[in-house]
């Protein structure tokens, strides 16, 4: 791309992800073509490339976007060269954590994260950077990410996989001292498969993508990292051991030497045993090498499910890690001890992390209780996830922070004193800021409706009818999150007369935007979507219900900062934590939840709506049950009502929520938090005990 020189830095913004949480990084990229910007999801780089010359001629010579870039210039110079939050804790010389994870929800122009573990990786990446906290982070780079999902007009959903083009999204290739591009080998099977390695860039922090789709590879081997969570068991162990046997050499030949290893989640344990085949061909013993590598390894577990945890046969495992198993010198009982699990007769890349981590984790409060029992470790301990807030809250609700909060308050968001200002902003204000990011939300969820109904054919009259019930004067709540069947998405839609009733209430009308999808592979959360499409073609529930596609980033913004309510109905207690209820609430957005994951910590009795109790049920027909007729209440006896006690239009006592939503929860369920929870009470430790 050729850049004029007065504006050349544009490049450089466009190829760090720090742009992505900054304001002015989208102004300035519309001024030059607004409808461009829109059509390219945001993406700087591919923007560049395909935006005619002569804008960028005009823009070097337009006044008004001159001013802008200089801003953004000097702000992107100043956030780099900072004193950071690590820098004034009395630092550790030599400190380096290697943060491993299977995706990377980093942002919407690499599509290669599925759900809340991949987005929460992103944020845990994105505040370790805001903060200092010396991190790189080790992924794939899968060509055709995790699918794009449409429905057709009979509900079903299609998964397609377009292929990313690696030249348009912000990552570069990694490069030897020669110039070549550094390649280099893993072992799976009796074969050798190559890996090419390229770096994404957060702020400071550097972000290593593995990717074997290469010509040295042979056609099935270049499909190894094709998809996320796709294809059979033999591409899931190849993709897991390409990443942990793969992302530690990639490592070494960087010349980066971590201090501290943190596996976010088992799919990347196999970091393990490469640690451990190094400790060996240096000379030390078995134990000593297991000694020195779980003293370094922290292990977080993301899942309550059990079925979450992967699982493979012995002889499966044996035969992809054969030559792991001679390097070893080790009889095949003892490689495959070091992650069997008894109970399911099987190698488990759960037990692997957890027997040779110095520290286990679970996501929430509730989270580590159940990890300790379903893991049977009452040695696992708990850090609550949280979100960053630069990238998730809505400029217009930043704005507004700014004058109540002080200017700097985006530097300060950990400060509990510094929420309560939230009192100070005047009802009407806060109310007239919410309907513009909801205005702003329906209007592009419609645009979302229009062209999935347009594609599929439908008549003219239905179309009307769908958008038009959408209006910023309904109440309306948003449910939107993957479809498994645990998350229980239905749980409003089994009695159907009833929620007919409760949404064409000509007094106190509802809508409900469903949004999510369903892994190709999971039959039954493909029906729930299927259930809540043929609901939204019925007269009754034309307009009222809305199944919005394709969920992504992009959709989860507009959705966690415009709708009324957000709706969380996990069948208790499978939900880990859970997030998009934190990204909702720093939005002024009012959780309704089943107490489960993050929403025991949180709720205060004033601050949103709690689902049920914390009973054990004896059995999940009778709990969905007992959840069902208790939400049914909340909605027709207090949460609607609520919100159509209005004065002058405005819901003072709604407001009263989204005001002790605000001053309770996005001081401590924020990321930074996290990190920093995680550099006290595991890196740090880590570090220290192991030197």
């Amino acid at each position: 791309m050729d850049i004029p020189q007065r504006i050349s830095r544009i490049r450089e913004i466009a190829y760090n992800i720090w742009f992505s949480w900054q304001p002015e990084t989208h102004q300035l990229f519309s001024l030059m073509d607004r409808q461009l910007w829109e059509e390219i999801n945001h993406n700087p780089v591919k923007f560049l490339l395909y935006l005619y010359p002569k804008r960028l001629d005009e823009a070097a010579h337009n006044s008004v976007f001159l001013e802008l870039y200089d801003h953004l210039v000097e702000k992107y110079d100043r956030y780099l060269h900072k004193k950071t939050w690590y820098q004034r804790q009395a630092p550790s010389p030599g400190l380096l954590v290697a943060y491993f994870s299977a995706e990377l929800g980093i942002h919407e122009s690499l599509p290669v994260y599925g759900g809340g573990l991949g987005v929460l990786a992103g944020d845990h990446c994105k505040s370790c950077e805001n903060l200092g906290i010396p991190l790189v982070g080790v992924s794939i780079l899968y060509k055709n990410g995790y699918f794009t999902q449409k429905i057709d007009h009979e509900g079903r959903q299609k998964a397609a996989y377009p292929e990313t083009n690696f030249n348009e999204i912000p990552i570069s290739v990694c490069r030897n001292q020669d110039g070549t591009p550094l390649i280099l080998p893993v072992p799976i099977k009796e074969s050798i498969i190559y890996v090419q390695v390229w770096c994404q860039i957060i702020g400071r922090t550097h972000i290593y993508l593995l990717d074997t789709d290469i010509p040295l590879n042979n056609p099935d081997d270049r499909k190894i990292t094709k998809q996320l969570y796709g294809g059979n068991r033999d591409i899931r162990i190849a993709q897991e051991i390409v990443l942990g046997i793969g992302g530690v050499r990639a490592l070494r030949k960087l010349g980066i030497t971590p201090s501290v290893w943190h596996i976010n989640e088992g799919h990347v344990a196999f970091l393990i045993l490469e640690r451990i085949r190094e400790k060996i061909k240096e000379g030390a013993s078995l134990q000593s090498a297991l000694h020195e590598v779980k003293a370094r390894t922290l292990f977080t577990t993301h899942t309550a499910v059990p079925a979450g945890h992967d699982l493979f046969p012995k002889d499966f495992v044996l035969s992809n890690l054969g030559q792991m198993v001679v390097q070893f010198a080790i009889s095949c009982e003892a490689f495959l001890a070091l992650g069997w699990d008894h109970e399911h007769q099987s190698f488990s890349m759960t037990q692997l992390a957890m027997k040779n981590a110095v520290r286990t984790n679970g996501v929430s409060k509730l989270h580590g209780e159940v990890s300790r029992k379903i893991l049977n470790n009452d040695e696992i301990t708990w850090i609550t996830n949280g979100v960053h807030l630069p990238t998730w809250i809505a400029p217009e609700m930043s704005s507004l922070f700014a004058q109540y909060l002080g200017w700097d308050w985006m530097e300060d968001y950990t400060n509990q004193h510094r929420w309560k200002k939230i009192k100070l902003i005047p009802d009407q204000l806060l109310w007239q800021t919410h309907q513009t990011l909801k205005k702003k939300m329906i209007s592009y969820v419609r645009y979302n409706l229009y062209q999935r109904l347009k594609r599929n054919l439908a008549p003219p009259s239905v179309i009307l009818e769908s958008l038009n019930k959408l209006n910023p004067e309904t109440f309306t709540i948003g449910f939107a999150r993957r479809f498994a069947t645990y998350k229980r998405a239905d749980l409003l839609l089994k009695d159907p007369d009833r929620l007919a009733r409760l949404l064409n209430n000509p007094k106190q009308p509802v809508n409900i935007i469903f949004a999510g999808k369903a892994h190709p592979a999971d039959h039954p959360g493909q029906e729930i979507i299927k259930r809540i499409w043929h609901l939204s073609q019925e007269k009754q529930f034309q307009g009222r219900i809305i199944l919005a596609e394709n969920y992504d980033i992009h959709l989860a913004r507009y959705l966690l900062q415009g709708v009324d309510l957000w709706l969380n109905t996990p069948r208790r207690p499978m939900e880990a934590c859970g997030t998009s209820g934190q990204k909702a609430a720093l939005n002024g957005v009012i959780n309704c939840s089943v107490p489960d994951g993050w929403w025991p910590e949180a709720f205060n009795g004033k601050n949103g709506f709690t689902i049920g109790g914390d009973q054990d049920f004896p059995n999940e027909c009778i709990q969905d049950q007992e959840d069902e007729r208790s939400l049914f209440h909340l909605l027709e006896q207090e949460i609607i009502p609520c919100y159509y006690n209005q004065k002058d239009h405005v819901p003072e006592q709604w407001i009263c929520h989204m005001k002790e939503n605000l001053i309770s929860i996005p001081h401590y369920f924020n990321s930074e938090r996290m990190v920093q929870d995680y550099y006290k009470k595991l890196y740090l430790p880590a570090f220290r005990g192991y030197n």
